[in-house]
């Protein structure tokens, strides 16, 4: 599985939504499932699926879709 395919299908099992409602823009809190008990659910599922650890200033900087793919490619993840 792709990279990219692969942070979708994370954010699709954390937050429970639907893979077309995944994009860029979408954005924490801006949808109900994302909320703050579902966003460590999408760190855990995130540093499991990609095999990194994720640091506090970068739990609370994951603000959006495209963020996360930000901090993982900081975490040496290529997309």
């Amino acid at each position: 599985m792709e990279n990219n395919q692969k942070l979708v299908h994370a954010f699709h099992e954390a937050l429970g939504i639907d893979s077309n409602l995944i994009k860029d823009n979408l954005t924490y809190q801006s949808i109900p499932e994302w909320d703050s008990i579902s966003h460590m659910i999408l760190i855990s599922q995130l540093e499991e699926d990609f095999n990194v650890s994720i640091e506090t200033d970068d739990v609370i900087d994951l603000s959006s879709f495209k963020k996360a793919r930000e901090i993982l490619i900081k975490l040496g993840i290529n997309f």
